[in-house]
Parts: structure tokens; sequence; C-alpha cells
């Protein structure tokens, strides 16, 4: 495929883009076959670059110019278009950001609302921006190995010698969500991880995710057990379970979805662990909503967010009525309970719903934060979404195909991981000072996560990664958050390390609209920039003079969300 063939029309000139909280620019628009650009007259000075990947819908309309009261009707021999009018395209991106670009004549209008329609659902991912960027100051390789489960295993084998790290997977022929190499119990081999993998759907066995030092419990994720209607067994996936279990201690399974579907599942060859065959182990289910439910939550906040109306009643009510806070809630209580069971109960989790590819995967990242220091490290919260999200499987190209404003009704797209970089926030906000990275961090995560220059949110396996050669032939954002000019933007100027176990609070009042992503295209935050620089220069100036000691402690026993 070319892309020219793509472009109908590749340049206009006096085109007019408006954007919020920017003065309108008139300049020349150009399509490539990854960009829009649009350049002003006045100096040549470029006013934007915008990434066609991130164009989540467009929308057209038409107005008459020069102040004519009719539109003129013309047949030429290019086709169609009216005289003395001008084309609207309304641009909706997936960063929730809205621009209008104003195009003379409504020929060049239209083509270039189809170029865009067309460069924005390329289906390819070989023809996707990340396999054609080359910045002069990253090389391919830097920052594809920073993550890997041998380096995961290394730390692990510090602290014990109960696990082993399994090739079993090696060609990705036992499950081809996982990555070629998982960390499991030392107990079971490669055989019987085989049989223990036919008898998980997906092929998605029970693998570590996280050990506590504290105790030496474990958290481990899986997808749902192929019991069926008849209650069918595996001996080696009851053996693998017990094993983990230390002597008198017990387990927690926590299944993610209601005990009816849990129930309806066993009918379609699912089902769950029976407490009869899996002794010591107990099942909770705290059902996460997933989806449609959740793609649709996150379109009613937008338009609430967007919503001019000026009513407080208005705005209240929509809020409420998307229910993006109220997901926000449970995923955060179901996480606490996770780590309560480890650091509290002493007690080794496992957590799974159906596919163990979505609200699996919010659980185990939200609980290491709250049980980890180290996670809330940039580095280690990178190396969390390596492991937690990208090697285990999250099937983020197709979750992130589509944002808040598309018309499509696909049945993959899903804010998964956006609710969970929320849930992230909520944290720290309520643990100003236990976290390395600021706010603007998640937002870049976010922005990348659904259109990016980079190859690492590429995909939805590692297996498909493998195939197209991502590693190879795309730069890693880790690569290019890392570098020093662009780290420091991410620091957060409060931080101090805090070894403590944080426990946030679900009250609601406790809980916010994250205003800095979901607002920050309807309100300035000139001010606000300008208050963290204060902040910054303040506490560079305090560093200076003296070690501040850490002085957050974990909120009231009352405010903690527990089972």
């Amino acid at each position: 495929m070319e892309f020219a063939e793509l472009i109908k029309t590749s340049k206009v000139d006096h085109v007019v883009l408006s954007r919020p909280f920017l003065q309108p620019v008139k300049g020349t628009l150009c399509i490539t076959s990854h960009h829009l650009l649009l350049s002003s007259r006045a100096g040549e000075k470029e006013e934007l670059w915008l990434l066609i990947r991130n164009i989540d819908a467009i929308e057209k309309s038409v107005q008459n110019l020069g102040g004519y009261h009719s539109i003129k009707f013309v047949n030429q021999q290019n086709g169609d278009r009216f005289a003395g009018s001008s084309g609207i395209i309304t641009v909706k991106c997936k960063d929730l950001c809205v621009m209008y670009l104003e195009i003379p004549g409504m020929e060049e209008c239209l083509n270039i609302a189809r170029s865009i329609e067309a460069l924005s659902s390329l289906e390819s991912t070989s023809h996707m921006y990340p396999f054609f960027y080359r910045p002069k100051k990253l090389n391919l390789q830097e920052g594809w190995d920073l993550f890997t489960p041998e380096q995961q295993f290394t730390k692990l084998s510090i602290h014990t010698d109960n696990w082993r790290l399994s090739y079993v997977n090696k060609d990705f022929t036992v499950c081809t969500t996982y990555p070629d190499a998982v960390i499991v119990h030392k107990s079971i081999d490669d055989t019987a991880l085989t049989t223990v993998a036919r008898f998980r759907q997906g092929g998605r066995f029970p693998v570590f995710s996280y050990y506590h030092k504290k105790n030496g419990m474990v958290i481990m994720r899986s997808s749902q057990p192929l019991t069926g209607a008849n209650g069918k067994r595996c001996k080696e996936d009851e053996c693998f379970l017990a094993a983990v279990l230390q002597a008198d201690k017990k387990g927690y399974i926590i299944d993610t979805r209601s005990i009816q579907a849990a129930h309806q599942a066993k009918v379609k060859g699912g089902g769950f662990e029976s407490k009869a065959n899996y002794q010591n182990w107990k099942r909770l289910h705290r059902p996460i909503d997933r989806g449609r439910v959740l793609q649709e939550s996150l379109s009613k906040l937008v338009d609430a967010c967007n919503d001019q109306s000026n009513s407080i009643d208005r705005w209240l009510s929509k809020l409420e009525a998307s229910k993006w806070l109220s997901h926000v809630k449970t995923i955060l209580t179901t996480a606490c309970l996770a780590a309560q069971c480890v650091d509290r109960e002493g007690a080794a989790v496992l957590i799974h719903g159906s596919e163990g590819r979505d609200s699996t995967l919010q659980l185990t990242s939200l609980a290491q934060i709250i049980l980890d220091p180290d996670c809330r490290s940039i580095s280690g919260f990178q190396a969390l979404i390596e492991r937690e999200w990208l090697q285990a499987g999250h099937p983020i190209q197709l979750r992130c195909a589509s944002s808040a404003y598309s018309h499509a009704k696909l049945k993959q797209e899903a804010p998964v991981f956006l609710i969970f970089l929320d849930c992230c926030w909520q944290m720290s906000c309520q643990f100003p000072c236990s976290f390395e990275f600021n706010e603007y961090f998640l937002i870049t995560l976010f922005e990348h996560a659904y259109a990016s220059c980079f190859g690492t949110f590429l995909c939805n396996t590692e297996k498909e990664r493998f195939i197209l050669n991502v590693k190879e032939k795309t730069i890693s954002i880790w690569a290019w958050m890392n570098s020093p000019c662009e780290r420091k933007q991410y620091l957060n100027p409060l931080y101090e390390n805090n070894s403590l176990t944080i426990w946030p609070s679900v009250a609601p009042q406790s809980l916010q609209l994250w205003q800095g992503l979901f607002l920050r295209w309807n309100r300035s935050t000139e001010h606000l920039n300008e208050a963290w620089e204060q902040i910054n220069q303040i506490m560079e100036h305090s560093k200076t003079k003296s070690s501040p000691t850490n002085t957050e402690l974990p909120v009231p026993e009352e405010d903690y969300a527990r089972d």
C-alpha cells in the first residue's frame, strides 16, 4: 500500500486553525502519511504537528465566506464544489483535545476529511508511525532491555529460592499472550506447566507477580480454570496452588467476576476453583466492570467535561451519571483488599477474571503500588508497566484503538489502562510525598498509550511484537522518557522515599475528578503551572540547606478500603 493513494489533497493554503487557549492561526495545511502539519505565514513558524493516529473522530460542516447569504453550487470537471464557501473540520483527538480547521473550498475540505479518515484508520501495525520515526539522539536498541523477566527474577532470587524462571513458553506455543520467560514455583516442572496451561483459558496458567519482603507472601495472576459444567479437575493445577502456600498459611483467590457471572461461565466451559479441590484457598468475588461499560463511562465523562451550560446541577448530574469515579472506587477498593490479604492476613493471593488480561492486571499493579515503595519511583513504575501490562498480555492496541469521541462501536475498546492511571493519580493526591513522579508523567503515558511515535505500546502481546520485530525496528518510549532533559519534567518536587505501605482512602469525599487530564483543554493551566514552578524552586532551595524528613503517614484506619 502507498500512503499517497490515501491522500486526496496534500496541501491547502489559507487554512485557519483554532485551539483551546491559543490564538487562531492562519497558514498552509499539509497532510503527510502520518501527520497533519500547519505552518503560519508569519516567520514560517510551525504551529501544528499532529499525529494522525491521535485523531479519534472528525466532523464536517459548511459556512459562507465573505458575508454570502447563499451558497452557489458550481459544476467543474474535477468534481462538485461550493463557491463562496468554506468547510470546517472539527478534529477530536484521543488525548481529548478538540480543534477546528477552517478550510476554503468544499472540495478541498472533503478531500482533507477523507484523507484523515483513511490515514487514521490504518489496520496494519507495520504501517504505523513508530516504524518510521528515527530521532537523532535515540537509537533502536536503547531502552528495550531495561525491564526483562530475567532481571525481575534476579531481584526476586535475592529474597527467596522458592521460585524459578521457566522458558516453557519460549516459542509462544503454550500461551500466546505470555512472554517467552515467566516466573513459576520451583515445585512444578515444565511438563506439568503445559498441562496446567491446557486447564486455564488461553493457556494463562498461574504466574508470579509480586513478592512481599515483609512476610514472604506472593501475588499471582492467571485466567479462569476450564472446569466446565461437569466440574472438570486438573491435579497439576491443584498441586501448583497447594505448593505456593507455606505451612499453616492460607490463600485467597480474588475473582473479578460476580458469583453469577462465574457460574454462567461454567456453561461455556469456564468456571472457578472449588473449595473442595483447592484446600486452604478461599475464593472472593469482587466484580469489576470492563469492556463497553467502561468505554461508555469515559464518553459520558468527557461529554460532561465539555458541557458549556455553566449549570452546576447539570454538571454534577452528568458527572455522576458517567459513573467514572464509581469505577475508580471499585478498582481501588479491590486492589486494597488484595494488598491487605498479603500484608495483614499473611496470605498468598491469586487474581483472575475470565481471560486475566484486563481487570486482573489493574489489581496486581495497584496492589504492588500500595505495598512496594519501589513501584512509586519512576523506574519502578516503568518496570511495573512492562511486566504487569505489556509483557503480561494486556491487548493495549485493541483497547486504545479509539478514545472518548469515536463513533465506532467496537467491542474490544475499553479505557482499562486509563482508569488504572487514574487510580494511580488518586493515590498520588492522597500521598503527595510518596511518589517520585508527577501528574505530567501519568498524562504522558496516557497520551502515548493511545497514539505514539514510539513502539512500546504497539501490538497486544509479546508474540505480536516479536513477529513484527518491534524491538528491532522502533524506538522504546523508556529511552526517551529517561533522557535527562525529559526525565526532569516528570519529577515530583515533594518526593521523599516512603518505605511504608500506603493505604488509600476510597471514601467518596476522598476521590476526585482528575482535572489535570479531563479538564486540561477546558480551562487554562497557566496559574497552576506557575505555582508548581514556585514549589520546585522552594524545594530545590530547601534541599540545599537540609534533608527534610518524611512526615507522611497512612490515612486513619476507618478510611481504609477493606473487605
